[in-house]
């Protein structure tokens, strides 16, 4: 089968940081590729700019309010545009398509990427929330349409990586690294004073509010569990954690000889981007080289189950399984936005997840239809949690 001379793009998500880096890739490949779609919630005004720059078949705005504000400001461009959900799940449909990369934060991005998969496109996964709500049934979606799912988070990208050449071979067990956030070797009792302004400061990374949030509490790490265990079908116990302050060496695989294979280079998410695009080939990138001379020291710690409590509820929920992660990841949304509003402490975060998890309805073999009504069902839960 002979490749496009260019491969056609949806970014779903493109206003956000994995988005805006995305079109990073494609400003530096013009020649190799070609935004197709791109969608937008809320930000109408950098959705206008993105759609003027790259000229894409067609444009969603998920705010059906800002509809007329968008399609005015591009009448005079040959640009379709839409709005709405359902609008999302069809455009990702288009026959011109190639690659979809889900990059819409949280649950809001299961349906598009289900419909996305569902017309077999290929599938640049950014969105860790739709394996970690509903894995078995993107899983069994993907391998029923032959559709590839490249993990774009740079944990499981270098998990990928690692298996370059080794898929038939068998994994004795995954390590994946945590920076430990902000508040690395602090105590339950100094987290319990955090703000959101401490809490958005992340030591090597620049991502989104909720993302940053998440690493804060190593939420981020427990959802990347699940991920992966859907991912690269993996046992709980095969699944490791190590705390590695540098960000350095994105995650590690043992092979059962005890071999490890290591994927490394500076925090920079554009890397698993670009080798999501265009895999199994690498292209020439500007990306800054690691130095080792600049990383005399590479260090690891064990994780803090105690004062981060979150791996552990992750570790819970999947070995439940069911709807449980689902119930894990609704509570964990509606509690960091209450923290980002300063509703709630940065302790509660954890603390109303495990409440959910404890209160909700456990469903073992659920439908697309019981993750709906539990993701529904746990953020009204999680809302009352977090009135005080």
């Amino acid at each position: 089968m002979t490749q496009p001379a260019k491969k056609n793009i949806a970014i779903l998500g493109s206003t956000g940081s994995i988005g805006k880096q995305a079109l990073d890739i494609v400003r530096a490949n013009m020649d190799k590729l070609q935004v197709e779609v791109l969608t937008a919630q809320n930000n109408a005004d950098l959705l206008i700019q993105q759609a003027i720059e790259f000229l894409p078949n067609a444009i969603v705005v998920g705010e059906e309010s800002k509809y007329l504000y968008v399609k005015d400001a591009l009448q005079k461009h040959d640009i379709k545009v839409y709005a709405g959900a359902d609008a999302l799940c069809q455009v990702v449909q288009m026959e011109s398509i190639h690659i979809v990369l889900a990059a819409i934060v949280g649950f809001a991005g299961l349906r598009s990427t289900l419909a996305a998969i569902e017309a077999g496109k290929q599938i640049a996964l950014a969105n860790k929330e739709t394996l970690v709500v509903a894995g078995a049934l993107v899983t069994e979606a993907a391998k029923a349409k032959g559709v590839n799912i490249y993990p774009v988070d740079s944990e499981h990208s270098a998990i990928f990586q690692c298996l370059a050449g080794e898929f038939h071979n068998t994994i004795e067990k995954i390590i994946l690294t945590a920076s430990g956030g902000p508040f690395r070797g602090k105590d339950s009792k100094f987290l319990e004073t955090v703000k959101k302004e401490d809490a958005l400061k992340h030591p090597n990374w620049s991502m989104g509010a909720k993302i940053t949030i998440d690493s804060a509490t190593l939420m981020n790490k427990g959802l990347e569990i699940i991920e992966a265990a859907w991912l690269f079908a993996l046992r709980p116990e095969q699944i490791e954690v190590i705390i590695h302050p540098q960000s350095i060496i994105h995650s590690l695989v043992q092979f059962e000889d005890g071999s490890i294979k290591a994927q490394m280079g500076l925090p920079d998410m554009k890397l698993p981007i670009q080798y999501a695009f265009f895999y199994p080939n690498r292209v020439y990138s500007s990306f800054k080289r690691f130095d080792f001379a600049s990383y005399p020291s590479l260090t690891f710690e064990k994780p803090d189950f105690t004062s981060f409590p979150a791996i552990q509820l992750a570790f819970d929920a999947m070995k439940k399984g069911g709807n449980m992660p689902c119930i894990l990841n609704a509570a964990n949304e509606i509690a960091v936005h209450a923290f980002l509003k300063d509703q709630i402490g940065f302790t509660e975060i954890p603390a109303v997840v495990e409440k959910c998890m404890e209160q909700g309805h456990f469903i073992a073999n659920p439908a697309i239809s019981d993750y709906m009504e539990s993701d529904k069902e746990t953020r009204i839960m999680a809302t009352a949690c977090c009135k005080k």
